[in-house]
């Protein structure tokens, strides 16, 4: 990743993700500057980012990019497209976080010789814990890859695929992912109160627990989540209880099942 910052980016689209993606730039200084285009943008108080309501003045700002990240709804991309695409030199890249939206879906709007990237980081990107999926095509250069990769190296780990159908599986595990864990605490806090724990305790309990585990995991990169939970289980006790009701309950079935799911209505979002 570079060391200063390098590259001056448009952002469309300022809502949770994407205002991830710019904290994290934000944290890396991984930019000379970054040019915003929201309806409602926040009040950002950095002198790096320039913030603006309309198309029409975000425009003039797009010749000077190095990059044009657009980070927007997959419900609002095809009318975002054909507004932007003609203001969009061929040369510049296009990186795209929206679920759904292919690669044939951007060059009916955009330029057949320009190169576009999809990806999917998450939020956890923000302060630099995230992971992205991500494809490309064949039209980047060397020069644009590195840029590509040092932006979403800015956010955490990254994963390049070569088959476009595994992004939208790409974006039901990770892009998705951090809700399912979030909704994990919930649930565990939840079950805390209803075995008599008072909620503050219930729910610190159950965030620390997760933050804990993830942790551990994090720095014991060799041993896989099967034996961390091993290592957790003593035979006839307590937690072999707990998991025999998790797995009889048929756990891993409805995470499967929530998976498929949303996987499936990516691919009913690029229809």
């Amino acid at each position: 990743m570079t060391s200063t910052p390098s590259y001056t980016l448009g952002l469309i689209g300022c809502g949770h993700m994407g205002s991830a993606m710019l904290d994290g730039w934000l944290a890396k200084n991984i930019a000379k500057h970054i040019y915003v285009l929201d309806p409602t943008p926040k009040k950002i108080k950095n002198d790096t980012v320039s913030t603006f309501e309309s198309l029409y003045d975000f425009s003039p700002c797009i010749n000077d990019l190095d990059c044009l990240v657009i980070a927007v709804k997959p419900q609002i991309i095809t009318d975002l497209s054909a507004q932007v695409a003609s203001l969009v030199p061929h040369n510049l890249p296009v990186l795209s976080i929206a679920a759904g939206y292919t690669l044939e879906n951007f060059h009916r709007h955009f330029h057949d010789k320009q190169p576009i990237i999809r990806c999917m980081p998450n939020t956890p990107g923000a302060i630099g814990k995230g992971i992205t999926g991500a494809l490309h095509t064949h039209l980047l250069t060397k020069a644009h890859q590195s840029m590509v990769g040092d932006l979403l190296s800015a956010l955490g780990d990254v994963v390049w695929v070569d088959d476009e159908d595994l992004m939208d599986s790409i974006t039901a595990v990770s892009g998705s992912g951090p809700a399912y864990v979030f909704f994990l605490i919930e649930a565990l806090a939840a079950a805390a109160k209803s075995s008599g724990l008072p909620k503050d305790v219930a729910e610190k309990l159950a965030r620390q627990t997760v933050i804990g585990a993830a942790a551990l995991a994090e720095n014991k990169p060799d041993t896989d989540a099967a034996t961390l939970r091993r290592n957790v289980t003593s035979p006839g006790g307590t937690t072999e209880a707990a998991l025999n009701v998790l797995m009889d309950g048929k756990f891993q079935d409805i995470l499967t099942k929530a998976v498929k799911a949303a996987a499936a209505r990516g691919k009913q979002l690029s229809k």
